[in-house]
């Protein structure tokens, strides 16, 4: 199976339009691949936060429609990255924004959308900007079926644990990860996909988003935690690898780990105060 990964920029000089036609073209020329996945926020920015509102779209807005064309045109499986969605309000008027990735199959149609759980910024940015999704999200490939997670989300194990129990292989990580924390990103990535037995594919954003040095650093992992592929560095650039999705199944069974899960513990009591 061939992936390739687009370490898109985000400059914010470059016009949005212009943008989504330039990815559009790069997506068409990986024609032969069988999955292409885009970053975060490729359209605004992963930290542009000023512009979430400004750049918020319908779920069928224009990147919708224009990278369901090029996912058609290239005969590919296209991870189309994330935008800024404007969800719908209940009767009518302006709803709440979300993180949401977009999942194309090789005839163009929408096969799912994953709205963000996890929210980057404690106490300001997207964490107050942009409303929590709920629903986990996996998408049926011929050769391997994917887990759709984005970015921060990373840091929390226990969704990619679901993920892993709703039947993923393949782990698909898009991001606008900062560059003062490029090595968790690498860390993350790999324990990803050692605790899963699963193939990790995070793709990072390229330069600098509203002045926030980007990582990049697009990395391919394997279910033993080894590095097949990895970005040369924070620039834009296409990480293009072939891998093998029954290697997740012999890992499983030959180091069966997953098995020995223990589930439903309780938390430690904490002690009781003396009364003496």
């Amino acid at each position: 199976m061939r992936a390739s990964l687009l370490q898109i920029a985000a400059d914010e000089d470059e016009p949005v339009d212009s943008r989504r036609r330039r990815v559009a073209a790069l997506v068409r020329e990986q024609a032969g691949a069988d999955l292409v996945v885009l970053p975060e926020l490729w359209t605004t920015g992963a930290f542009a936060y000023e512009s979430f509102g400004s750049g918020a779209e319908p779920l069928r807005g224009p990147t919708y429609e224009v990278m369901a064309e090029a996912a058609r045109d290239a005969g590919v499986w296209l991870h189309a990255g994330s935008i800024p969605e404007r969800g719908d309000a209940p009767g009518g008027g302006e709803g709440p924004l979300y993180n949401t990735s977009l999942v194309f199959s090789p005839d163009g149609e929408l096969a799912a959308a994953y709205r963000k759980i996890h929210r980057f910024g404690f106490d300001k940015g997207e964490a107050v900007l942009m409303a929590a999704g709920a629903d986990l999200v996996t998408v049926r490939l011929p050769e391997t079926t994917i887990g759709v997670a984005t970015c921060y989300d990373l840091r929390f194990p226990e969704l990619f644990r679901g993920l892993v129990d709703a039947g993923a292989e393949t782990l698909v990580v898009p991001a606008g990860w900062p560059e003062r924390r490029r090595s968790h990103w690498t860390l993350l990535a790999r324990a990803r996909a050692v605790e899963n037995q699963a193939y990790v594919l995070a793709c990072g954003t390229a330069g600098t988003h509203a002045g926030v040095p980007q990582a990049g650093r697009s990395i391919v992992v394997d279910p033993w935690g080894e590095v097949l592929a990895e970005a040369a560095g924070a620039d834009e650039e296409v990480l293009t690898v072939e891998f093998d999705p029954a290697r997740v199944a012999r890992t499983r069974e030959q180091f069966p780990a997953l098995k020995d899960r223990v589930l439903g513990l309780d938390a430690p009591r904490r002690p009781e105060p003396s009364r003496s």
